[in-house]
C-alpha cells in the first residue's frame, strides 16, 4: 500500500507541474505572440493531444461504471440476509449523496456569475436543444436497445442495466457465482487501464492549460482557484451540517464526539485520495464511536464502493462552472439530470484517487457539455480530490453510527453480543 501511495504522490506532483508549467506555457506564449497567433498555435498544436487524453477518460467511463455498479450490487449479497442493514444503508448513502447534488448546485448557481465565459466557447456558437421533460427524463432512462445504450454512453440507461444485470445474477444464486467472479475480475482489469490513462494524463493537463491560457489570457487562473474555493465550501456544509446532524439525530452522538472520533480516518483520507486505502483505519475509527463490528464491516466497505458524496458535490460545482465557461446557462431540466446523474454516477465512482473526474465526463455529456473542458480544472483535481474523498470517508462512518443505532433498536440482546 505504501509504495502505490507513492506512486500515487508522485504522479500528483507530475500532474500539478503540468499545469503549472502548461499555465506558464500558455501565459509566455499570450505575452509573445500575441493573442491571434497563440490561441492559433495551441489550436493546431496542443490541443490534439489534450483531445486525445480527453477520448481516452471517455473511452473508459462506459465500462468502468458498468462493471464498477454490477460489483457494487453483487456485494450486497443475500438481500435477505442483510435486510434492514442493506436496505437501510442504501437509503441513507442514496439520501445524502441527492442532498450533496443540492448543495452542489445551489453554490454553483450562486457562484455563476463570478465564473468566466471562455471567447472559445462563444466563438463554438453554442445552441441549446429544446430541453426534455421531467417524463421524458424519466422514460429515457429506461433502454430498449442495450447496446445502443453503451454505443452512445446514455450513462443514465447504462447505470440501469447494471442495477438489472447486478440484481440477476443474485438472483441467480449459485449458478450466478461464475459471473460474479467475472465482474470482479473485469473491473480489476479496467481499474488498471483507468489507472493507464491517469498516468499520461500529466502530458493532457500541459497540453489543455496551455491551450486555455493562450487563448483566453491569464484571467482564467483566478475563476480556477474560485471554483476549488466553492467546491470547499460544499463540504464543509455537508459535513457539518449533514453527516454531524445526522450522528445528532438518528445515533445521539454529539457532533463533537463524532468529529474527535473520525478524525484519523479524515487526515488519512485527506492525504491518500482512497476511501478502500482508507477502510482499515475507518473500521478502527467506527470501533471506537461504538458501531458494532457486524455493522461496521458491511457499512463501511460499501460505503467506500457506493457512498461519494464529495464526489457528487464536485461534479455538481464542476458542472455549473464548465458550463458557464462554454456560455451554457443550465436548465430547470438539466440541473434535474445533473442530479440524477452525478447521484448515480457517484454510485458508481471506484473508491480510488482520481477516478471522480472520470465520471465527471459522464455528467457533462448527459446536459450536453463537451468534456474537453475537464482540462481547465483536471490540473487542480488532487485539490478537488483530498476534500471530496475526506468527506467521502466521513459520511461512510457517519453512516455506519447512525445504521448501528438502528439495528441495536431492532434487535434483541445485541449488547450481550460480542463483537467478534
Amino acid at each position: 500500500m505504501e509504495s502505490s501511495r507513492k506512486k500515487t504522490m508522485s504522479l500528483s506532483l507530475w500532474i500539478a507541474a503540468a499545469m503549472v508549467a502548461g499555465i506558464l506555457a500558455g501565459i509566455a506564449m499570450w505575452g509573445s505572440m500575441g493573442a491571434k497567433a497563440a490561441a492559433a498555435f495551441t489550436t493546431a498544436w496542443l490541443k490534439p493531444f489534450g483531445t486525445i487524453f480527453i477520448n481516452l477518460l471517455k473511452f473508459v467511463v462506459v465500462p468502468m461504471v458498468l462493471l464498477s455498479i454490477i460489483d457494487g450490487v453483487v456485494q450486497l449479497g443475500d438481500v435477505k440476509k442483510v435486510g434492514t442493514i442493506g436496505i437501510r444503508t442504501l437509503i441513507y448513502f442514496l439520501v445524502t449523496t441527492a442532498i450533496a447534488c443540492v448543495i452542489g448546485l445551489a453554490l454553483g448557481t450562486a457562484f455563476e456569475s463570478q465564473f468566466p465565459v471562455l471567447s472559445m466557447a462563444q466563438n463554438q456558437a453554442f445552441k441549446a436543444k429544446a430541453a426534455p421533460t421531467v417524463m421524458q427524463t424519466i422514460v429515457n432512462i429506461f433502454p430498449d436497445n442495450m447496446w445502443k445504450s453503451f454505443t452512445s454512453a446514455s450513462m443514465l440507461q447504462v447505470i440501469f442495466i447494471a442495477i438489472i444485470f447486478g440484481g440477476g445474477i443474485l438472483l441467480a444464486g449459485e449458478k450466478g457465482k461464475p459471473t460474479a467472479v467475472l465482474v470482479r475480475s473485469m473491473e480489476e482489469v479496467m481499474m488498471k487501464v483507468m489507472m493507464m490513462i491517469i498516468n499520461v494524463s500529466p502530458v493532457g493537463v500541459f497540453c489543455l492549460m496551455a491551450w486555455v491560457v493562450a487563448s483566453q489570457g491569464p484571467s482564467i487562473v483566478t475563476s480556477l482557484a474560485l471554483v476549488i474555493g466553492v467546491a470547499y465550501i460544499g463540504y464543509i456544509i455537508h459535513a457539518f451540517v449533514v453527516y454531524s446532524l445526522s450522528a445528532k439525530i438518528f445515533a445521539d452522538m454529539h457532533p463533537a464526539d463524532f468529529f474527535r472520533g473520525i478524525m484519523p480516518a479524515f487526515l488519512f483520507a485527506f492525504t491518500s485520495t482512497s476511501s478502500l486505502a482508507t477502510l482499515p483505519i475507518s473500521m478502527e475509527c467506527a470501533d471506537k464511536l461504538g458501531v458494532k463490528r457486524e455493522v461496521s464491516s458491511f457499512v463501511l466497505p460499501l460505503g467506500a464502493t457506493v457512498n461519494m458524496d464529495g464526489t457528487a458535490i464536485y461534479q455538481c460545482v464542476a458542472t455549473v462552472f464548465l458550463a458557464r465557461c462554454m456560455g451554457m446557462h443550465l436548465t430547470g431540466t438539466q440541473l434535474v439530470t445533473v442530479v440524477l446523474t452525478a447521484t448515480l454516477a457517484s454510485i458508481g465512482t471506484a473508491g480510488t484517487s482520481g477516478a471522480g473526474t472520470i465520471m465527471l465526463a459522464m455528467v457533462l455529456e448527459a446536459v450536453g457539455i463537451d468534456p474537453i473542458y475537464i482540462g481547465i480544472i483536471f490540473g487542480a483535481d488532487r485539490i478537488f480530490d483530498m476534500g471530496r474523498t475526506s468527506l467521502n470517508v466521513i459520511g461512510d462512518i457517519s453512516c455506519s453510527v447512525c445504521v448501528n443505532k438502528w439495528y441495536n433498536a431492532g434487535t434483541v440482546g445485541i449488547n450481550e453480543r460480542s463483537d467478534g
